[in-house]
């Protein structure tokens, strides 16, 4: 008895050794892998993002090239490089160019500014002050430089500093395009991998189930979130650009931004309609026409969200809805995506759970019943 305890003691002892060493190996390797993977986390997530959201232009474009999915997936990413680069570069000139422009007055002693109308001090809550800086800009410009060189310079500052952000981030989308074009070219093999994946960690059902919600809820935040404000953009450029508004495409370029970090256009659209009727030279119909278009485009938003947003993925729109914007509050731009997935994915595993638990209470209290009634009939069949 004592040399079979001993014996058992023993092989417990080696087996819990061998698990701890187990372990620590595979702590000390998951640690390692995410070390070496998190400089490229960004780019891989967003390259994934992309890829997901575009696949189905490449599954078409695939079966029009006749199965060649490697050109499929090289003809999106030249494209989408060329969207994202080419107005980068016109809109770069254009800035140098104004620089350039302001630059050469400066040192020629020409530079000025034409003196504002008197409809800006009507504007609500800036327009006297407004028009008393604007106008003293516009009489001395060097001196009123001077007097406000340090509003003036923050204000530089802060659109160098803008300007350098904007252009890291166009490098990101640009690496997250290539990304995701090796990832198309290779999406079925990768897709049945990650389908694996899925199924070995939650059980063959359920992690088919997520898999297939994950997909859907990225495709579905691109277009209710992005798409959505891309169509918002688009709409608002094209009237800023028939109301002759100046850099209509820079505003355009900010209301997209605006779209994506979910705030109400009217930030932009306010402060456009009060240009419009205090410095526009059109008539009153042609501003009227103008305000109510704008208006309308502003607010466009509220009608194609709840179509787009959540479409085809079995979960409510406010739950993808505050998933991507708390997603985006806690983790930035990729958390609109992350954060929609995550809380898609707990909402569903919840309804599950608490639909499997319903199930079971009935099938018990079916069975009592049974046990019931067979109960009284055998009473019966006695007496």
């Amino acid at each position: 008895m004592d040399s079979q305890y001993r014996a058992l003691r023993e092989q417990f002892s080696h087996d819990l050794v061998q698990v701890s060493v187990r372990v620590v190996l595979l702590l000390v390797v998951s640690y390692t892998c995410l070390t070496i993977f998190s400089p490229f986390a960004s780019l891989m997530l967003w390259g994934l993002v992309l890829a997901v959201t575009l696949y189905p232009i490449h599954l078409s474009l695939t079966r029009r090239m006749g199965g060649k999915s490697g050109r499929a997936a090289t003809l999106i990413t030249l494209v989408g490089v060329i969207v994202l680069v080419v107005p980068m570069i016109g809109l770069g000139l254009s800035f140098t160019g104004h620089v350039t422009s302001v630059y050469e007055a400066h040192q020629a002693g020409t530079l000025a500014l034409e003196p504002p109308t008197e409809s800006v001090k009507q504007w609500p809550l800036v327009g006297e002050r407004l028009y008393s800086v604007w106008l003293e800009a516009s009489q001395d410009l060097p001196a009123a430089l001077k007097h406000y060189q340090e509003p003036v310079g923050d204000a530089m500052r802060w659109m160098l500093n803008s300007v350098g952000s904007t252009l890291s981030t166009e490098g990101l989308f640009v690496g997250a395009l290539i990304v995701a074009g090796i990832m198309m070219a290779y999406g079925e093999s990768g897709s049945v991998a990650m389908s694996r994946i899925a199924r070995t960690i939650l059980g063959p059902n359920r992690g088919e189930d997520v898999y297939r919600l994950s997909t859907l809820t990225i495709r579905s935040v691109a277009m209710g979130v992005v798409g959505v404000a891309l169509i918002q953009a688009l709409i608002l450029g094209v009237i800023f650009m028939i109301a002759g508004i100046p850099a209509a495409g820079v505003l355009a370029l900010i209301t997209l931004v605006i779209g994506i970090i979910q705030l109400p256009a009217l930030i932009l659209t306010i402060p456009v309609i009060a240009y419009l009727w205090g410095v526009g030279d059109g008539g009153t119909v042609f501003n009227s026409v103008m305000t109510v278009l704008i208006v309308l485009g502003g607010v466009s938003d509220g009608v194609l969200k709840p179509i787009l947003l959540g479409r085809g993925v079995d979960v409510p729109m406010p739950v993808v809805l505050i998933g991507a914007l708390g997603g985006m509050v806690a983790m930035g731009m990729i958390g609109l995506f992350l954060g929609a997935v995550i809380l898609s994915v707990g909402y569903r595993l919840l309804m599950n759970w608490v639909d499997h638990e319903t199930a079971l209470q009935a099938q018990i209290a079916a069975e009592l019943g049974a046990d019931a009634d067979a109960e009284a009939t055998a009473t019966q069949d006695v007496d």
